[in-house]
């Protein structure tokens, strides 16, 4: 069974993305390889933030690997948070951002907005990119206990409920990253050179 390293050090994030590939794949985060290193994300867009990290894991480790990066694209703010969401208050506490996201758009009648991620894969030497876009619309209050981020303020076009009122297998079966994890399983089992018949 093939392995890969999921540049993520979130929990979360990895039992998602562990859910989502089923048991096609398995996973090893940064602390099952032995990764300490805080991997700078210091690009200016999120596929360059997630080839940062895989050109990393493949740099110093020689291990397939991929990594992503997402981002809350918010249209009335152009389309602020973007790559900056993770610490769009300065910090990295989602309460503070989330606070910070609805103080801007306070007012605003335009509410519409999109979650969107990249993942960048690093097998055989060749770099491969996919993307994940889901659109909705910013609530005026947090809604919802589950999933982590902006969950609690985003509902997806079509629902009347925020990712944060849904079940992680609703949320799993329509999110952006879900759709971004779809695109990478399905290059990775049609790619018949890589494995073994």
């Amino acid at each position: 069974m093939q392995q890969f390293v999921f540049a993520t050090n979130n929990q979360h994030k990895l039992e998602e993305v562990q859910h989502m590939i089923g048991k096609h794949f398995i996973l090893k985060s940064l602390a099952d390889i032995g990764c300490t290193t805080d991997i700078p994300e210091t690009a200016e867009t999120l596929e360059g933030n997630a080839s940062l990290k895989s050109a990393y894991i493949m740099e110093h480790y020689r291990m397939a690997c991929f990594a992503d990066d997402s981002g809350l694209e918010v249209e009335a703010l152009n389309n602020e948070p973007g790559v900056y969401s993770a610490r769009y208050s300065g910090t990295r506490d989602m309460q503070q951002n989330i606070a910070l996201l609805l103080q801007k758009l306070e007012g605003q009648a335009n509410r519409n907005a999109r979650f969107r991620t990249v993942i960048s894969l690093r097998l055989n030497d060749q770099h491969h990119l996919f993307e994940g876009i889901i659109n909705g619309k910013i609530t005026t209050a947090k809604q919802g206990e589950k999933g982590f981020g902006y969950d609690p303020i985003f509902i997806p076009e079509g629902y009347h409920q925020t990712f944060a009122e849904m079940t992680a297998a609703e949320k799993n079966a329509i999110s952006h990253r879900s759709i971004a994890i779809q695109k990478l399983v399905s290059f990775l089992t049609h790619a018949q050179n890589i494995f073994a018949k």
